[in-house]
């Protein structure tokens, strides 16, 4: 009887690994989790028809039943938050993010974007729901340089500093991308590769001409910081640079990005700019031979339907081979991978983020504190011998809330946004922020075009404050077609806020003797000049996502201290600059400029001053040092609690065609009053390196460098020098 149970367990057991064996046999190699994601993409490569390779390189991916792969939209959008795809966590537009100079508050709101994006996606999957703007993959975040003020865009990006938009956009893609070390949370995609910031009206046929050192120390450096930081996307611009265009050109795609930086991640098209290549630039004859020239140029996904209709041709045309496809999905698919299409569900701790994760209490609370930390103020003046801000409330009977902005959802949350069904706006969050025996009136008192009819005088007249909400929202400064009120198709075609804002300013000052605030809202430099004149204070908003009334009313009101500092320049008139359509960086951004401006990049009043000691100078280095160090006292010398942000900046060796001066490092600190601390900052040495034209290659230069540190670009606190040699 025992040798018969043992022969039966023996039996058992051969069974079970034969069952086992079999089911193996089944499981194709894509879809065995333990293999390498590699291994899994090549197996995944043989499994597939041509037809049905090429039906997966556009961005609305055909589903393939037969191996259990669905329909896939890869277009999505989270410049500042999920957006278009319905509720979601509205933060501040990407130039508000970058005025905070918080580079690690930024990681923690991408963290949350990218938690509400896995969310939303494992709500739609579950439902099967395979819509645009429900997927994983995000192009966001826009590097590009804001190098121009007429750029309607320029608001998505983080301002005209290589360095700072290397820091934000790296913060970014950490953020969105996650540090499991199996799973990528979502894909983030840098975009648009490359020298593309304008002018909207031609963006795509223009013809970027620009020369090799402006080429590599502004407008690929950010890109080079994020492909560092395994950015898992690149999306390819409309544009031509120098003569090549971007989605097709090989000095681009294929000798920077490819073979110099050794990108991994996958090329994504700007949508319908292979479109362009034939029917704008003229560049190749028709579909068919952009088609054949993107697939051996290094695109992977097309944001149009244009490969997957003419890729078949080419292929039957000799343009192209079997190969070039199966390379030309390869990294499409290894992204696919990395976010765990092809796993089990279960084994993904991000498929188990659900409603609770999507606009909850501690993502609003970010957004709040990141429009705290954007706002800038530009000016507060003097009452009686005492700053107007911050306002004692408990002081203040009745407060007037005018402009057209002031109850706007459009100036909250900017272009490119979700959707909020908590937004507070300007209104919403001052009468929030008093007590119910506070007379709070509001008006929105102009228009942005009548110069003559106005309304709220009389209850100014009446108040102890009024804040006026004036300036622009995304219908008047843009995209192309989304901004579909700007004169400029997008662009700004001058500085000036709108003309009937500035006349209401005027009626209002003319009509009450009470102090009046002037919010601002907008994505860059506006002609402050024209009402400062009629104004107490000024506070420059930006777009600042669902909790911007919230945020400006603790900023009115002293719970904290402004601590925004402008991630751009506000020259004094577009006059003062190149030609727009000119990309030469020569007198334009603070690293060129010499003329006089309204406000400097870095720029940013506070409610209390603050005092700057050395504690150790940086010292004299060797080419072989791997990084500078300093280290400075700052001390809350004033009466409030406040944020400070300290910027570094270095001036180069008296040698042609080097920066006036360039910011290498910031440090955000918060100080309560009277209180100091010892801040250490460091610069990795490559930082200082420069292009040397005629060895085509960066190098370090020997000699002096001076060291500026203050509270922006041309504030000086501290000032020494340091020699590098050999």
């Amino acid at each position: 009887m025992k040798l018969n149970l043992r022969k039966l367990s023996v039996a058992l057991l051969i069974g079970f690994w034969a069952v086992t064996a079999i089911a193996q046999q089944k499981t194709p190699a894509y879809k065995n989790q333990d293999l390498p994601i590699d291994k899994r993409v090549e197996d995944l490569l043989k499994q597939l028809t041509l037809d049905e390779k090429i039906s997966l390189i556009g961005f609305q991916s055909r589903p393939v039943e037969r191996l259990g792969i669905p329909a896939y939209n890869w277009w999505n959008e989270a410049l500042h938050g999920v957006a278009r795809a319905g509720r979601a966590t509205v933060f501040p537009q990407a130039i508000g993010m970058a005025a905070t100079f918080n580079d690690e508050l930024f990681h923690e709101v991408a963290t949350a974007i990218s938690t509400e994006a896995r969310a939303k996606n494992n709500l739609a999957v579950a439902k099967d729901r395979r819509l645009q703007y429900m997927g994983l993959n995000f192009w966001s975040p826009n590097i590009n340089i804001f190098r121009d003020p007429r750029w309607g865009r320029g608001q998505e990006t983080y301002g005209e500093d290589p360095f700072l938009t290397g820091k934000m956009g790296t913060a970014f893609v950490k953020g969105m991308q996650g540090d499991n070390p199996k799973y990528m949370k979502t894909a983030a995609c840098a975009k648009h590769f490359a020298v593309h910031s304008g002018p909207e009206s031609t963006r795509h046929s223009f013809n970027a001409i620009v020369d090799e050192k402006d080429l590599r120390e502004t407008y690929l450096y950010a890109f080079k910081k994020l492909v560092d930081a395994n950015v898992e996307s690149v999306m390819c611009a409309y544009n031509r640079v120098n003569s090549e265009p971007c989605c097709t050109g090989k000095t681009l795609l294929t000798d920077i990005l490819h073979k110099e930086w050794n990108f991994k991640g996958h090329v994504v098209t700007d949508c319908w700019a292979l479109q362009d290549i034939y029917d704008q630039h003229k560049a190749l004859p028709n579909s068919v031979a952009v088609a054949a020239a993107a697939i051996k140029g290094g695109v992977n996904m097309d944001c149009s339907d244009l490969l997957q209709k003419d890729a078949m041709k080419a292929l039957e045309q000799k343009l192209i081979t079997t190969k070039d496809i199966d390379n030309a999905l390869a990294p499409s698919l290894r992204t696919q991978f990395k976010l765990g299409f092809y796993d089990k569900p279960e084994d993904n701790p991000y498929r188990k983020y659900g409603v609770d994760s999507i606009a909850n209490s501690y993502h609003i609370g970010l957004s709040r504190k990141m429009a705290e930390q954007s706002m800038v103020l530009l000016k507060n003046g003097l009452v009686n011998g005492s700053k107007i801000l911050p306002f004692d409330k408990e002081k203040c009977k009745a407060i007037m809330v005018v402009g057209p902005n002031a109850a706007s959802i459009d100036a909250l949350v900017g272009n490119y946004h979700g959707i909020s069904d908590k937004a507070v706006n300007f209104v919403e969050g001052i009468v929030g922020a008093v007590s119910p025996d506070t007379r709070v009136e509001y008006d929105m008192g102009c228009d942005f075009n009548d110069t003559q009819r106005f309304n709220g005088m009389w209850g100014s007249s009446m108040s102890d404050l009024t804040v006026a909400v004036i300036g622009f929202n995304p219908v008047y400064e843009g995209e192309e077609g989304d901004a579909f009120l700007a004169d400029g198709k997008g662009d700004r075609k001058n500085m000036e806020l709108p003309a009937s804002h500035i006349a209401y300013m005027k009626a209002l000052r003319k009509g009450s003797k009470s102090p009046i605030i002037a919010v601002i809202t907008g994505g860059g430099a506006v002609d402050v000049s024209s009402i400062e004149p009629y104004v107490d204070a000024i506070i420059f908003a930006w777009y600042p996502g669902e909790q911007g009334g919230t945020a400006l009313a603790n900023l009115i009101f002293g719970k904290v201290s402004p601590s925004g500092h402008l991630p751009i320049t506000f020259y004094k008139s577009f006059s003062d600059l190149p030609d727009y359509s000119s990309y030469a960086m020569g007198g334009r951004t603070y690293r060129y400029f010499t003329k006089e401006v309204q406000y400097p990049f870095g720029f940013g009043l506070s409610y209390t001053t603050f005092g700057y000691n050395w504690i150790q100078k940086p010292e004299n280095i060797k080419m072989a040092s791997s990084k500078i160090s300093m280290q400075i006292k700052i001390e809350n010398t004033g009466e409030y609690d406040a944020d400070e942000v300290a910027q570094v900046y270095i001036e180069y060796p008296k040698i042609d065609r080097m920066p006036l001066k360039e910011l290498k490092a910031f440090k955000r600190v918060a100080f309560k009053k009277g209180s100091s601390q010892n801040i250490t900052l460091e610069i990795p040495l490559e930082e200082l390196q420069k292009w040397d034209e005629s060895k085509k290659q960066f190098r370090i230069y020997e000699g002096k460098y001076t060291v500026k540190i203050g509270s922006n670009s041309r504030d000086v606190q501290l000032e020494t020098s340091f020699e590098i040699a050999k």
